[in-house]
C-alpha cells in the first residue's frame, strides 16, 4: 500500500537540495555553559556530572537552545533537528544511575530491565523529547512564517550507548548487555514524545550499529500502527574509513539493503568522517539508493586546537558539499560535529541553485 499524497518536503527535494542544520553540541560550547547552567533547579542535586548530557539543556536553558535553532534557520536550514540525540531512558541512565561495574557487578539485561521500568527515567526521556520538539516547532514556524518558506522539524533518534550487535565480554561472544525488546521499548517512548511535540519527520541518525537502528525502525513502525499516525522517516549511518558502519561493519550497500524495505524519505551518511573521506561511500550509496540521499559530515577530523574542535571552516565545508552537488550525489546537505550556523550558512550559499540528485518515482510505505 502506498500513500496517495506527497509530503511537502518531497516536493522541495524534487526541485532543489534541502539544507539540514549543524551540530547542536558544537554550537552549545560557544555559549560557555557550566555545570551549574545545565543543572538548573531541576537537577541541582544530581550526584553525577551532567555537562556532557547536552539534551538536558532543552529543559534547563530553553532560551539558549531556541537561539541556536533560530540561528540555524536564519542560516538557511530547511530542516532542524530536535536536541534529543541521547534522549532515551537507556542513554539517560548513564547520567542518573550508578554503574554496577564500579561495585564488582556488570551491566546486563536484568540491569536494563530496571532502567526500562524506572518511571523517573521514562518521564525524563518524555520531557526532553516533547519539550525539544516543541522548541523546534516554535522556531521552525516562526522563521517559516517570517520568510514565507516552510521549515521542518526532524525528531532526532540517536544510536544509544549500548550495542545489540557486539558483546563487551571478550570471553563470551554471545553476551549482550541489553535485549532487542528493551531497546525497542526505549525507542518507542522517545518516538511518541517526539511526535507529541510536533515533529514533522523522524530521523534515525549516526547509525554505527545496524541492529540498534533496526530496533528503532521497528519501534517507529509499531508506534505508527498502534497510534494510527505516520511521518516520513530519514535514515543516516556513520561509517569508518573503510565505508562500514562502525560497530556492525556493514558496507554502505549492505546497510541500504538492510533498511530499504522501510521506504524512507531519505537515506544517507553523517558524522564519522570529514567530507573528503566520505565522498566515495556517498557515491556508492547514491548509485544504489532509489530514495533521496542526505549527507551531513563532520567538519573534518577532530582538532582540539581549533575553535570548533574540528579542522574545517565554513568555506571548506561549502567547497566540499558543493563538490557533492556537482557530482549529482545529494538531495539533503548539512553538517554534523564541528559545524556551526556559520558553516551551514556557507553550505546553503554554495548549494543555492545547484541541481539536486535526480530521483525516480518513489513509493512510500503506508
Amino acid at each position: 500500500m502506498t500513500k496517495s499524497h506527497t509530503h511537502p518536503l518531497e516536493k522541495i527535494l524534487d526541485s532543489r537540495i534541502a539544507i539540514i542544520d549543524g551540530a547542536m553540541g558544537t554550537t552549545i560550547r560557544t555559549y560557555g555553559m557550566t555545570e551549574a547552567d545545565i543543572r538548573g533547579e531541576r537537577f541541582k542535586n544530581s550526584t553525577k556530572d551532567l555537562l556532557n548530557n547536552g539534551d538536558l539543556f532543552s529543559l534547563t536553558q530553553p532560551e539558549m537552545v531556541g537561539d541556536i535553532h533560530r540561528r540555524f534557520l536564519e542560516a538557511g536550514a530547511d530542516i532542524i533537528e530536535t536536541n534529543t540525540f541521547g534522549a532515551t531512558s537507556i542513554t539517560q541512565s548513564e547520567f542518573f544511575v550508578d554503574d554496577p561495574r564500579e561495585h564488582g557487578g556488570r551491566k546486563d539485561p536484568e540491569f536494563y530491565q530496571k532502567i526500562i521500568e524506572d518511571s523517573s527515567l521514562s518521564g525524563l526521556a518524555w520531557d526532553i523529547n516533547e519539550t525539544s520538539a516543541r522548541q523546534c516547532r516554535e522556531w521552525a514556524d516562526r522563521v517559516g512564517t517570517a520568510t514565507g518558506r516552510q521549515r521542518f522539524v526532524a525528531g532526532a533518534i540517536g544510536p544509544l550507548t549500548v550495542s545489540l550487535s557486539n558483546s563487551p565480554d571478550a570471553d563470551d561472544a554471545g553476551f549482550r548487555v541489553v535485549t532487542f525488546d528493551q531497546v525497542k521499548i526505549a525507542y518507542m517512548e522517545q518516538i511518541r514524545a517526539l511526535i507529541a511535540g510536533g515533529s514533522d519527520l523522524l530521523l534515525v541518525e549516526t547509525i554505527f550499529d545496524s541492529l540498534n537502528a533496526k530496533a528503532a525502525l521497528v519501534a517507529i513502525r509499531e508506534v505508527f500502527d498502534q497510534d494510527g499516525t505516520e511521518l516520513p522517516v530519514m535514515i543516516s549511518a556513520a561509517v569508518g574509513r573503510g565505508g562500514e558502519t562502525l560497530i556492525s561493519a556493514q558496507t554502505t550497500e549492505a546497510f541500504w539493503t538492510a533498511v530499504k524495505h522501510v521506504r524512507p524519505l531519505s537515506v544517507g551518511l553523517n558524522c564519522s568522517l570529514g567530507p573528503d573521506l566520505m565522498y566515495p561511500f556517498l557515491e556508492e550509496l547514491s548509485s544504489k539508493a532509489d530514495v533521496a540521499v542526505s549527507c551531513y559530515p563532520n567538519a573534518g577530523l577532530p582538532n582540539p586546537l581549533s575553535e570548533t574542535g574540528f579542522d574545517l571552516g565554513p568555506d571548506d565545508m561549502a567547497r566540499y558539499l558543493g563538490d557533492f552537488a556537482r557530482g549529482g550525489l545529494i538531495n539533503i546537505a548539512g553538517g554534523c560535529c564541528g559545524n556551526t550556523p556559520d558553516h551551514i550558512a556557507a553550505i546553503a550559499r554554495a548549494l543555492e541553485g545547484k541541481a539536486p540528485r535526480q530521483l525516480g518515482k518513489r513509493e512510500v510505505a503506508a
